[in-house]
């Protein structure tokens, strides 16, 4: 009984994407088309996916970045930089909460070097941002990409011409914040540069590759799957633990809850009367509350509109610590930080956010 209230506190979004899901079964009694609900192909790119990027940094290649760029930084200014960017450009890649766990930690312990500890709640502030932005172009970016680039089933040219824009004005606003760290020289030395294990470097690159080619329908994603569980059998069993189980639960969890709503025909109805012509303000707002990921599994089975749910959800992670769980990554890690100021933290965090969801929404209806 006393693990219950530790898995709420723990998973959340799980549990209550679990009782949603039990109670919808209560009206839509379980039969042979539950089987239709669950979208196996993107629960396997998001698992296999999982493991390749913990492989990755297993192997000490984000460590290893992130000591040779930031190797570079003169000034405190150039530091936060640095930092930001390379959280920004790698979520594109390597997904937005493997980024923050990667570099928002990086982060404490560097700026922790410099003595400037005033800078890194700016810092941490805008590397958040960055993640949930700079994530947004590409389908393997994050797992409401990753679902709707495959639900829709959408081209590769039409999901970038649908992202590109806005991610573009991303880029540009999240490095003018930058500018708000002052010009400070520093004088840090950051010790040996870590090593990486190249056999395993190589390993993990060459499945990101087939991962790639899957998510682009180049490859089936059974063959994807096939590949990436033998690899790492033969080279790195351990590895295959190495997935978020609970968020592939999660979206389990919505798939079936989702699957029945759609079977309800009052409530089929009524989310598709609320959506009409108002995608991207319900989805924005939907995130705010159960986060964009939720979002996006719930709202996908009522609208054919995928470029405003896309974006509503992307842009929707900006806004309450929640729209997008990863934010909560870089929260927690802050906290338990040298001198962290958690109010100021959140106040900033929260100017900073509506600011760029303010510009970005504006700029969202002009595009």
């Amino acid at each position: 009984m006393k693990a219950i209230p530790s898995f709420l506190k723990k998973e959340p979004i799980l549990a209550v994407s679990a009782l949603a899901a039990a109670l919808s079964c209560a009206l839509v009694p379980p039969d042979r088309a539950y089987l239709g609900y669950v979208d196996f192909r993107t629960l396997a790119l998001l698992y296999s996916l999982m493991l390749v990027v913990a492989g990755l940094r297993n192997a000490g290649a984000f460590a290893h970045l992130a000591h040779v760029v930031c190797a570079r930084a003169k000034t405190a200014r150039g530091m936060g930089l640095l930092l930001v960017a390379m959280t920004f450009f790698s979520s594109m890649l390597i997904t937005n909460d493997v980024a923050l766990l990667t570099f928002v930690p990086f982060a404490v312990v560097l700026i922790g070097m410099t003595g400037r500890e005033r800078d890194l709640t700016l810092i941490v502030v805008l590397q958040t941002v960055a993640a949930n932005l700079g994530s947004m172009l590409t389908p393997v970016g994050n797992p409401q990409n990753l679902y709707l680039y495959s639900f829709y089933m959408l081209g590769a040219a039409e999901f970038f011409r649908v992202t590109a824009p806005v991610w573009a004005l991303s880029l540009a606003l999240t490095l003018l914040l930058c500018l708000a760290l002052p010009p400070a020289a520093l004088r840090v030395t950051l010790g040996e540069e870590p090593g990486v294990e190249r056999k395993k470097l190589r390993l993990y690159l060459a499945l990101f590759a087939v991962c790639l080619l899957a998510v682009f329908r180049l490859l089936a994603w059974q063959a994807m799957l096939l590949i990436v569980v033998a690899a790492l059998l033969a080279f790195d069993r351990k590895m295959l633990l190495g997935a978020d189980f609970m968020l592939l639960l999660t979206f389990v969890a919505f798939f079936v809850f989702a699957g029945n709503l759609s079977r309800i025909e009052p409530v089929d109805r009524l989310l598709r009367r609320l959506l009409s012509g108002r995608v991207y303000l319900t989805a924005l707002l939907a995130s705010q509350v159960i986060s964009n990921v939720p979002a996006a599994l719930l709202l996908s089975g009522f609208t054919e509109d995928a470029r405003s749910l896309l974006l509503g959800v992307d842009i929707g992670g900006l806004g309450t610590p929640i729209a997008s769980l990863a934010s909560l990554i870089s929260l927690k890690i802050y906290s338990r930080s040298r001198g962290a100021r958690t109010g100021r933290y959140l106040l900033l965090f929260t100017l900073v956010n509506a600011l760029l969801l303010l510009v970005l929404s504006a700029a969202r209806a002009l595009l």
